[in-house]
């Protein structure tokens, strides 16, 4: 009997393993991209039980119905306020960019809208002390939007400008990620300021079951932007945290956060609160009005003024809106591309984009950190360098101990793009990001002195000296360009 029991068993498990081998090619495939469907079948036939339960509980790459439901009909809100702008001068314009405007506009409802005056700021304190600089300025509200927002010694200006301002009459609204800033050293600290002042806040995308709020674990809001009075702006990489991001780990060893901000003025302000307000509806279920925001030509020169659009991304789009605009810019490029990102794993189709790109005589640049924060991420980077260094790609590494965490590209001379995404499958698929496309000489002349000082201190890593990385190392970046798949 006993033979006959575990042969029984065995005979159940096999069918058991049979029976999920086949559920895994039913429903892991549909409406996944064949490298991401490939890593998760792999997943659930080498090790069945836990590749089913990592599947289960991430592997759907869309927000829940309801949260679609309501990016829809902010969609709506957004084609409207559109449709009320006017048509932009495309007499100037590079034959291209009409395309990538067209796109961008069918994939978000958000238009390009011109007479906007912006500039950069690349120093983490000068940052802080601008924004909070501006909602002291402010008069009737502040919009405040980050993945990180932690009140430290370093942020604790912005949280004293944000206190006053509700004090003076200022209405302050505050959207944090849940999992990024809940993870954070000070957020029971951070969310107890944010009460005492009065200001009104909310988690994105909170992981709470018990609550009924809950989607998949790692789709998160990635987004960084301030909007105060609706007459200015900023959005770019940086969080709301110390540079040091306040880790043991990250003290320990020195680390420091290099990020790019952009303060911004004009029409195109406007639609920065469209995103904030769609995600204030996401969380809320408040509608907020939208705004007019004053113009700028009368006091900016005409060869300052900016053409912009607004590119927001995520999984509440059918498209990966980002991903597009990044792939339609390698093809349009005839002279020059820069493209920062500390964290470069690219799409197969951005990959094959950049080749196409330094075939046709483009120069290509890349500048990210000399060293990683995130060990999977930073060894899977590492795994293109060898194909991106034989195609003719300069690679820059900025040096450690700091990291590199700005996110912008620029095209020849005529478009410059900044924002929260990352050149990675993460922010492609699974991260709400927003990226600002600019059409401006003037502006990708800022971006480009940016880039020269990153040249400047940075060391070019060649081909021969990549040949010489010890094969331990070349190996387990191989392994980790695997897991980046698993969408």
């Amino acid at each position: 009997m006993s033979l006959l029991y575990v042969a029984s068993l065995g005979s159940g498990l096999l069918l058991l393993d049979l029976g999920l081998r086949l559920l895994a090619l039913i429903y892991v495939p549909p409406n996944r991209r064949p490298t991401a469907a490939m890593a998760w079948l792999l997943a659930i036939f080498f090790i069945p039980v836990l590749g089913g339960l990592l599947f289960l509980l991430i592997g759907n790459p869309k927000l829940p119905r309801h949260r679609l439901h309501k990016q829809e009909e902010m969609d709506d809100v957004i084609a409207e306020h559109a449709a009320q702008s006017p048509e932009p001068d495309t007499s100037q314009w590079p034959e291209w960019v009409a395309g990538v405007v067209r796109m961008n506009e069918e994939h978000t409802a958000m238009p390009l809208l011109a007479d906007n005056r912006g500039s950069l700021i690349g120093d983490y304190a000068e940052s802080l002390d601008a924004m909070a600089q501006e909602i002291a300025g402010a008069r009737t509200y502040v919009h405040v939007e980050f993945y990180i927002l932690s009140l430290d010694e370093s942020t604790s200006p912005f949280f004293d400008a944000l206190e006053a301002a509700v004090e003076r009459g200022v209405t302050v609204r505050v959207l944090l990620d849940h999992w990024a800033s809940s993870h954070c050293r000070d957020y029971k600290a951070t969310i107890a300021r944010l009460d005492a002042m009065g200001a009104q806040w909310h988690l994105m995308l909170p992981v709470q079951p018990l609550k009924g709020r809950y989607q998949r674990l790692d789709l998160r809001n990635h987004r960084k932007l301030l909007v105060v009075d609706g007459r200015t702006a900023f959005i770019g990489s940086q969080n709301l945290i110390d540079r040091t991001y306040n880790k043991k780990g990250n003290i320990s060893r020195g680390l420091k956060w290099q990020d790019l901000m952009t303060r911004i003025e004009g029409p195109v302000v406007a639609s920065v609160d469209l995103v904030f307000a769609t995600d204030w509806y996401m969380e809320s279920g408040e509608r907020l009005p939208a705004t007019d925001p004053p113009s700028v030509t009368a006091t900016t020169p005409a060869g300052e003024l900016l053409e912009c659009q607004l590119v927001p991304s995520g999984p509440g789009y059918p498209v990966e809106n980002n991903l597009q605009l990044f792939l339609s810019l390698l093809y349009a490029a005839r002279e020059r591309v820069a493209v920062t990102s500390p964290y470069f794993v690219p799409e197969e189709s951005m990959l094959r984009g950049i080749m196409a790109a330094i075939a046709r005589g483009v120069t290509v640049e890349l500048f990210v950190s000399e060293i990683g924060d995130q060990a999977l991420v930073w060894h899977a980077q590492r795994s293109y360098y060898a194909s991106l260094l034989d195609a003719g790609m300069r690679i820059y590494q900025y040096p450690a101990p700091y990291i590199l965490h700005a996110k912008h590209f620029s095209i020849d001379d005529d478009v410059a793009v900044i924002g929260s995404s990352n050149m990675d499958m993460r922010s492609f698929g699974l991260n709400c990001e927003v990226s600002l496309m600019v059409r401006s000489r003037h502006y990708v002349e800022q971006m480009r002195r940016v880039e020269d000082e990153y040249r400047s201190i940075s060391t070019e890593l060649t081909a021969q000296q990549w040949a010489m990385e010890p094969t331990r190392r070349t190996v387990v970046d191989g392994l980790a360009r695997l897991t980046s798949a698993l969408q």
